[in-house]
């Protein structure tokens, strides 16, 4: 068995493509491709009442299973750190001698840019705003509400959504650089289903990885285009509808191709640093004008007061006070963090060889949080400065748009129009990235794990994600983008379950090489002192 996992993975990894323009997986290829073009085909044929029946199934999944993903999103994280620092937290991935491929620098860039991205541009303004004015509970536009709603932003975009990338992607590293298996969902249940993981059952688990990821992408790039069309309406009047962002997906799409064809070293790596160069200066920017006192007095007590909530917000189900807030907020922000984690995981595994496990999760979980925190609290503090001191009325305008909330925010600023096109140009390359680095997610899934497919083979599915990201936008907006991450991450939800004890399983496996290693190392290291101490004796004795 060993010998043949050994041989399916060297021909995965070192072998070249034998099609020059197609070398894929067959039963996962065209069994994802056409369930997705089925999606396609009866959106735009039944059209716009396809928005209600988006609607009735988030509202049917959020409803029943959300205490679930509450449920499930708490153990990830919980798991993450227990084998961060448990027995494991040494085991370096790749093996003992293997040494990273990127810098801290680059690895946390593209942590960052692969993981929130869009996102963070989208609702960083956006939901500590909305938060205020309609919080889940008590009365919005106060004080109370203000502190009230960046401890549920911090909730959505901190440590429990690093804590599903982290878990995916320690698990998929660790299969391919430590156990040689093929860089695909199916091999982390290696140690569970055997060789079964080449048959059938291993390629519906890969199928079901495409198509969350593929939903999970194009929920963020749906975002990305809405707020890449308002700021264009906002700033140079041009049409805001859903015509108008079908032709900038298709635009933007079509610029991801060229990042595509180059690689990752070469397209995702440089668009990814990049990004943090002028996200870090986007960010400066906002410290330097706006109210700087306050954004960092309210990041230090966010900060706090999110940590002093965790456990309570965490576990928060609405239980006893039941209302439509907690299904359109937190239980959409865990399925589309899990709808979204084979693409993150898979990303940050291949970019993560060299680091010991507690390296890793320490890693992804703790840098990106912080920065993300920092950058709520900029972007979304000096929004409720300006509130609560009665400067700017952000509400309505958010309310009426939340696309247009970036926008509205840096207009009361100086420089408001040309941050405004700066804002615009992040959301875009953010787009790209995110694109073409999802490409080569899927295209590794579809292609059985090889590490390097045919450009064309890439270039379809950057296409494939445009194209239902476009879809989406057709059959009803954002709650068409919310029920297609919510539909594909419960089912995701309870693989990533499973995953987890066969994780497990394989680390225990591998802890036990490297101590039966040790042990014949020090039993050498042994023998080899008796036999330097006996020769000495000899050599004293012949003198």
């Amino acid at each position: 068995m060993k010998k043949n996992i050994k041989k399916h993975s060297e021909s995965v990894h070192h072998s070249e493509s034998k099609n020059k323009y197609f070398d894929v997986d067959p039963p996962v290829f065209w069994i994802s491709a056409l369930l997705i073009l089925f999606f396609i085909l009866i959106t735009l044929l039944v059209g716009e009442p396809m928005e209600q029946v988006f609607a009735g199934i988030q509202d049917n999944i959020s409803e029943n299973a959300g205490w679930f993903f509450v449920l499930a999103v708490n153990l990830f994280l919980v798991f993450s750190l227990a084998i961060a620092f448990g027995k494991f937290g040494d085991i370096r991935l790749g093996g003992r001698n293997a040494e990273p491929e990127f810098s801290k620098t680059a690895w946390f860039a593209m942590l960052f840019s692969a993981g929130m991205g869009i996102g963070i541009l989208f609702w960083s303004v956006g939901e500590p705003v909305l938060h205020f004015a309609t919080p889940p509970t008590g009365t919005g536009g106060t004080v109370l509400s203000a502190q009230k709603s960046m401890q549920y932003t911090f909730l959505h975009w901190g440590f429990h959504a690093w804590g599903i990338y982290a878990l995916v992607g320690l698990s998929l590293a660790f299969f391919t650089f430590n156990k040689k298996l093929p860089l695909t969902i199916s091999s982390v249940f290696h140690p569970l289903l055997g060789e079964k993981i080449h048959g059938g059952l291993g390629k519906t688990i890969n199928i079901l990885a495409v198509v969350a990821t593929l939903f999970g992408l194009a929920t963020s790039l749906g975002l990305g285009v809405q707020q890449v069309s308002a700021g264009l309406s906002h700033l140079a009047g041009l049409p805001d509808t859903v015509t108008v962002q079908v032709i900038l997906i298709t635009l933007i799409t079509l610029a991801a191709t060229g990042s595509v064809v180059a690689g990752l070293s070469a397209g995702v790596k440089r668009l990814s640093q990049m990004n943090i160069v002028i996200g870090a200066i986007f960010l400066f920017f906002m410290l330097i004008v706006g109210p700087t006192i306050f954004i960092m007095g309210s990041f230090v007590q966010n900060l706090g007061a999110y940590l002093q909530n965790f456990f309570e917000l965490s576990f928060w189900t609405e239980t006893y006070h039941q209302s439509d807030w907690q299904k359109s907020w937190t239980v959409f922000y865990w399925a589309w963090w899990i709808s979204w984690s084979p693409f993150v995981g898979m990303f940050i595994a291949r970019i993560s060889r060299g680091r010991t496990i507690k390296e890793f999760i320490l890693g992804v979980l703790i840098v990106p949080s912080l920065i993300t925190f920092l950058w709520l609290s900029s972007f979304g503090g000096s929004a409720l400065f300006l509130e609560l001191n009665g400067i700017a009325d952000l509400s309505t305008a958010v309310q009426s748009n939340v696309a247009t909330s970036l926008f509205v925010l840096l207009e009361q600023f100086p420089l408001g129009i040309f941050t405004s096109i700066v804002g615009i140009f992040l959301v875009t390359s953010f787009f790209v990235t995110s694109s073409d680095s999802g490409s080569l997610v899927i295209d590794s899934l579809t292609a059985g794990g090889k590490l390097d497919a045919p450009v064309p083979q890439r270039i379809f599915w950057a296409m494939t994600e445009g194209a239902v990201a476009a879809v989406l936008l057709i059959g009803g907006g954002l709650g068409a983008l919310q029920t297609a991450a919510i539909i594909t991450g419960l089912p995701f939800a309870l693989i990533l379950m499973i995953m987890s004890y066969s994780l497990v399983l394989g680390l225990r496996e591998e802890k036990g090489k490297i101590t039966r290693y040790e042990m014949e190392k020090e039993k050498r290291s042994y023998r080899d002192t008796i036999k330097n101490i006996v020769a000495r004796r000899e050599q004293s004795r012949g003198s």
